[in-house]
Order: structure tokens, then C-alpha cells, then sequence
């Protein structure tokens, strides 16, 4: 029996902004130790017994995905491509699919890529037992995590009778709760048998096809045309855009598991935290004397059980209690720590007004390196570009715009109309409205330069690409 790891990584994690954003999630993020949470979960993986891992993410973050993943030594088996969000029930059955064409046994352990898990053996130990009971029993299991306090933000697993026969400590499920109110979760803490509902899934591939052709027919039939009729670009796998949007939007959960009849838990702690609050990394993180966590350029006065992070200016906290703050660049949120599950509602009233901080960071990140906004007025916009050694931008012209380059460290070779050039520190160089042009670093370090674009129209979207080594449009 071989474990394949499946890795969701689709999430948008709006509870953690002005962190977190649709361009650039939390799972892309060092939040909670040195490593991203993606990487975090992709190396929990990485261990006898276990496949590499089957990515599934979402397309606009592919690039990054990518270059994470690989940054810390890891070949993953397939990134599949997701062009619409779908939830986790299609973009399992995806990743089941694609098991199921090369290891008609296989036995998958599916989990989100935005988890913290602090015991990892556990974790490791826990997966090998769950996947030995389902493959033996074809079987859909999940992991409960052994809850550490009344918590309501999260669903909750009844556990039934346990499993004889070698069973690993397995139990039958009883039933998935909703997340409770205060006074239920109480109750379910002081009645146990109640635990955490994690997320994670380990089931046979066939078995969750299987149920998926019985359960939600429409969904498989359109993830199986949307892997027939993939794209494989580059080092992806990209799904077929049209049939994979006629897929249903549901969890795993909702799904399958609460319509089957021999679903299986395994309790388990394992130092799990869903880090789906700005409390949640509070409660995980280092305190101060006055039980403080503090990050990045902060000073605080008369001030305790706070989560203050700051990835932008000094930021100075006096006589507040229990309260959240997170400053980057360009936002600056406030908040209640009792009621950091809410600030969902807030990016969605973001969203609704047209605000661009939802999106994207003032630093945006791109397969070749990434670029930032520095100024922007009537007719004009500055940016610092910086572009990693050996990687060159698309070959492109522009309808509505001119630029100027000024390279600040590091060497540019500058394709501009049909001149290419070598352009050092301190040396510059205009390009034209309409004229073809390409940067690339052909050097072993960074190159860094400021652009100052000027025109009548500055968006993105104004980009033809005459040649591309990353397959973009």
C-alpha cells in the first residue's frame, strides 16, 4: 500500500488580512516558524512510506507554488491546476482521478496546505494508521484532533464505538457536528468523546470515486472531463477551465462523509492548530511578560494578552487588552482578539467597495522575480522591479504606456526594439509607447532597477506578449 499525500492549497484565508490576500494567501506565508505553511506541510509529508505529493492549486498562484516547493528540495508528483475554486470535494476527486490512473490501490491522505501541525511523528504516525485501517476495510477516514479547550470555531466529530481487529484506535463515526455555540462546546468538552474536526481525509482513491459516482454523479463526471481534457504546461497540470466550473462547490465533508455509513475517526493531538484567526497565532506564539505576542517594529506600554505584528513602520501600542493588531505597507487592522473570526465580514465589505487591498500587496510576486509600487499619480506610476538571477521577463509591448528604466544594482540585458544592450548601476534607458522590449538578469545576483512608467492607461492588463517562457498568455 502506498500513501499519496494530496496537498489543497486554494484557500484565500481571509481571516488572516491584511496578511493574507487572494494574490498572495496564508499558506504562502512564514506565520508561524521559518518555513511557509505550504512548505511546513509539504515536508510532514516527505518520509518513508509516503508518495511525493499531489499539489492541487490554484492557477494564479502556480508560480509560487512552485518555486516553494522546490526551494525546499521537494519533487512533487503533479501540480493540478485549479482555474475556478471549487472546494475541497472536487479537488480531491481531481487528485483521487489521477491516483487511481497509476496505482489502482492507492491510498490517499488529503489535508489542507494552511494547517500548523507541531508534533510531526504524530501526525506521520497518525496517517500510517489511518491509511493501514482504510486500505484494509475500504474505508473513509478522518483524524480528530483531541480538543484542548471549549472551542467554536471549529466542527466537531462524535465518536462511535472503536474498531476491533487491529483497528489502530480507530472509532466509527457517530456523527459531524456544526460548529457549536459557546455553552455546546462546553458540554461536548465535558461529555468527550467529541473531537476537532481537522480536515484531513485518508481513503482509498477508488472508494472516494465510488462514492463521489453515487453521491455527486454531476461533480465527478465534470472533474473527470476536466482531467481529460487537461493541459500539461510547463511543470503543471492544468485543468479544463469550462468543465471544471460545471463542478458542484462543495467540501469533502458535505459531500461524502456525512452521507456514508462507515465512516471512520482516529483521535488523535498532534500540537494541531487550523491558524484560522489572528487569536489562533496568538495562542500558538512566544508571549511577552504581559503575555504579549509581539512581531516585527513594536513597542508596547501597559498593554497585555494582545497579538501585535507589524510588517510595515514602527508601530506603538499603549494601554490596550486583548486586543489584535497587524500593520503591513498598506493596511492597518484593529481588532477585538474575541472577535478576529469576524474579520471576514470586513474583507467582504472591502471587497464590495472595490478595494484593492484585498487582492494583492503593494509587493507583487511573479515566476521571474517580483515588483512594488512606489508611487503612483495622473499619468504616471514607479515601481522597483526586481528580477532573480537567470530569469527574464516576457518579450512585450505596451498600447497605452512608455517606460524608463534605471538600473539601481546588478546588470540588465535590455532587449528594446531591436537593440539589445547590456545596462549596468546607475546607467538607463526609455522605451517608447508601442515598442517591443524584454529585461533580463544575466547575472548570479539580483538585479534591482526602478521603472517609471507614463501614459494615458497604467493597468496591468495593458501587456502583449509576443514570447513568454513561463506559457503566460
Amino acid at each position: 500500500m502506498t500513501i499519496h499525500p494530496v496537498i489543497l492549497s486554494g484557500g484565500s484565508g481571509t481571516r488572516l488580512w491584511p496578511m493574507s490576500r487572494e494574490d498572495f494567501p496564508k499558506q504562502l506565508m512564514p506565520l508561524a516558524g521559518p518555513r511557509t505553511m505550504f512548505q511546513d506541510t509539504v515536508h510532514r509529508v516527505t518520509a518513508n512510506g509516503f508518495a511525493p505529493p499531489v499539489v492541487v492549486c490554484n492557477d494564479a498562484h502556480r508560480f509560487i507554488i512552485g518555486e516553494q516547493i522546490r526551494a525546499i528540495g521537494v519533487d512533487p508528483a503533479v501540480l493540478l491546476l485549479e482555474p475556478h475554486a471549487r472546494n475541497t470535494a472536487p479537488a480531491a476527486a481531481v487528485a483521487a482521478l489521477w491516483v487511481l490512473d497509476r496505482d489502482p490501490d492507492g491510498v490517499l491522505a488529503v489535508m489542507p496546505s494552511d494547517h500548523l501541525v507541531t508534533e510531526t511523528e504524530a501526525f506521520r504516525d497518525a496517517i500510517t494508521r489511518a491509511a493501514r485501517v482504510a486500505g484494509q476495510r475500504n474505508a473513509l477516514a478522518t483524524l480528530g484532533i483531541t480538543p484542548r479547550h471549549p472551542e467554536t470555531g471549529y466542527g466537531y466529530i462524535r465518536a462511535g464505538e472503536a474498531l476491533t481487529n487491529g483497528s489502530s484506535g480507530l472509532h466509527r463515526v457517530a456523527n459531524f457536528v456544526e460548529k457549536p455555540d459557546a455553552a455546546t462546546a462546553q458540554r461536548f468538552l465535558a461529555e468527550g468523546g467529541y473531537f476537532w474536526n481537522s480536515g484531513i481525509f485518508v481513503f482509498p482513491a477508488k472508494r472516494y470515486v465510488a462514492e463521489l459516482e453515487r453521491l455527486q454523479p454531476e461533480m465527478l463526471a465534470a472533474c473527470r472531463k476536466a482531467l481529460s481534457h487537461a493541459r500539461h504546461d510547463l511543470d503543471f497540470c492544468r485543468l479544463d477551465a469550462d468543465t471544471f466550473a460545471a463542478a458542484p462547490s462543495k467540501s469533502i465533508d458535505y459531500a461524502v462523509m456525512e452521507h456514508v455509513s462507515d465512516a471512520v475517526v482516529l483521535p488523535v493531538d498532534m500540537g494541531w492548530n487550523d491558524i484560522g484567526a489572528w487569536s489562533a497565532l496568538w495562542d500558538v506564539g512566544t508571549k511577552d511578560a504581559s503575555g504579549n505576542v509581539n512581531l516585527g517594529d513594536v513597542v508596547t506600554h501597559d498593554t497585555s494578552n494582545s497579538y501585535i505584528r507589524s510588517n510595515g513602520p514602527l508601530t506603538a501600542v499603549l494601554g490596550l487588552d486583548d486586543v489584535a493588531i497587524v500593520v503591513t505597507d498598506d493596511a492597518v487592522l484593529v481588532a477585538a482578539k474575541d472577535r478576529v473570526q469576524e474579520v471576514k465580514a470586513l474583507v467582504d465589505r472591502l471587497r464590495a467597495q472595490g478595494r484593492t487591498e484585498v487582492v494583492s500587496h503593494p509587493t507583487v510576486y511573479r515566476p521571474w522575480g517580483s515588483y512594488r509600487g512606489i508611487d503612483a499619480g495622473p499619468g504616471f506610476q514607479v515601481k522597483h522591479i526586481t528580477v532573480k538571477p537567470g530569469q527574464k521577463l516576457s518579450l512585450q509591448m505596451h498600447h497605452h504606456r512608455a517606460e524608463h528604466w534605471v538600473v539601481v544594482h546588478g546588470t540588465a540585458k535590455v532587449t528594446n526594439g531591436n537593440e539589445t544592450f547590456l545596462l549596468h548601476e546607475n546607467q538607463s534607458t526609455f522605451i517608447p509607447l508601442g515598442r517591443t522590449h524584454r529585461l533580463e538578469n544575466p547575472g548570479k545576483f539580483p538585479l534591482s532597477l526602478i521603472e517609471v512608467q507614463s501614459g494615458s492607461y497604467l493597468g496591468e492588463d495593458d501587456i502583449v506578449r509576443m514570447e513568454d517562457i513561463f506559457g503566460r498568455a
